[in-house]
């Protein structure tokens, strides 16, 4: 039987993983497989994935994963593992717009669970870890992306409302979303005057625009518009004037979720570029066998070996309580830059096949630049480590 390389065989054994990484792995691929691998290419050319996927993937636990049982969660015995298994899973049908889509609330709902009074927990995330409502984190604005701390969209406080006026772009199922948590300044310039509101979508004065992008098709991603709403005070997320540290929080979970992602994205990539090398015929035997191909592979493979264990090393020390700010931000890169080069280079394998829509290769190919540079690029995630480091 000849072997190939495909996204198992890709993947290092890591040391933190058991019997229940195992079978979770397990249960959420046969549920990828069956409700989420067969449909990518349509969906994607349809621009949507179907709102109740949202509810199926909360039946088989994936939704809740991580969260509070008493919001209707699964927390106990999960750790951060499993979140980078739901990752790298969801990553194996190879679309980027279908694991930021189906996750948003990985991002959206975080800040109320951590922040929020008990009453606007209890009324935000059953429905939302239930599938049946959908929440988007709404911090990018048109004049600055990753400068959040000099944010504009402002909340002021007016009786028993804050008003709020502003706009934010680039959001993640921003015109699907039924919440929106929105950073908004209602206090001095600069990051002590951030604070979170849980904004209602359907609230008079908000409207929302779909934005037409390169890749991510299946995933709405909107410009907001906020004129003169009013928001009632109880929507407060946390304490006024300290959402900034709820806002750094969130992007070191997010950059070791992408990370994940953009590993798993290249061994996609390895896997139907072996594939077709194996069975592509060249100049009298089968592409593989050339050495310049040869060697593509073993690039990739060392690339995805090297990003792999950088990504166990901060997840392990994430969940013993570590916040490595400086290690988050260069696996960020590392990982991002790794999908990068197999994207290329299995690309170039398929040559004029993998320019063909319909195939993962080619999809992955589109969503690279969306991975560098959401969650902080490349730039940014460098002088943040150089900064963590005293430089």
């Amino acid at each position: 039987m000849t072997k190939t390389l495909d996204f198992d065989a890709t993947r290092l054994p890591c040391p933190h993983m058991g019997v229940s990484h195992e079978a979770w792995r397990k249960s959420l691929r046969s549920f990828v497989d069956a409700e989420i691998a067969p449909h990518i290419n349509a969906w994607d050319e349809a621009g949507a994935f179907p709102r109740d996927l949202h509810q199926k993937a909360a039946a088989v636990g994936l939704i809740g994963l991580g969260f509070p049982e008493e919001f209707g969660g699964v927390k106990d015995g999960i750790d951060v593992f499993h979140s980078i298994i739901a990752s790298q899973e969801l990553s194996r049908a190879g679309s980027g717009g279908l694991v930021a889509g189906l996750m948003t609330h990985g991002i959206g709902l975080p800040p109320i669970i951590a922040l929020g009074s008990n009453d606007l927990k209890q009324r935000i995330a059953p429905p939302v870890l239930a599938g049946e409502k959908l929440i988007a984190l709404c911090i990018t604005e048109p004049g600055g992306g990753s400068d959040v701390a000099n944010l504009k969209t402002k909340a002021t406080r007016k009786g028993e409302n804050y008003i709020v006026n502003g706009e934010k772009t680039f959001i993640t199922t921003g015109c699907r979303a039924d919440y929106l948590t929105v950073a908004v300044r209602t206090g001095a310039n600069g990051a002590g005057g951030i604070s979170f509101l849980l904004i209602e979508a359907g609230r008079p004065g908000v409207t929302r625009s779909r934005l037409a992008k390169m890749g991510w098709w299946m995933s709405d991603t909107a410009s907001l518009h906020f004129d003169d709403v009013e928001v009632p005070a109880e929507n407060l997320i946390g304490q006024e004037n300290a959402g900034f540290a709820g806002i750094v929080t969130n992007f070191n979970h997010e950059r070791l979720t992408m990370a994940a992602q953009a590993i798993a994205f290249s061994q996609v990539c390895i896997e139907d570029a072996a594939a077709w090398a194996q069975e592509r015929q060249t100049f009298g035997k089968p592409l593989a066998k050339h050495q310049v191909i040869r060697h593509k592979f073993s690039e990739m493979v060392r690339m995805v070996n090297v990003s792999t264990a950088y990504l166990d090393n901060c997840a392990w020390q994430v969940q013993n309580g570590g916040a490595p700010i400086a290690e988050l931000s260069l696996l960020k890169v590392q990982a991002t830059r790794c999908m990068e080069f197999c994207a290329r280079e299995a690309m170039q394998v398929l040559g004029g096949a993998g320019f063909m829509r319909g195939q993962r290769i080619e999809r992955i190919y589109r969503e690279v630049r969306v991975m560098a540079i959401g969650g902080g690029s490349e730039e940014i995630m460098n002088d943040l480590a150089a900064r963590q480091m005293g430089l």
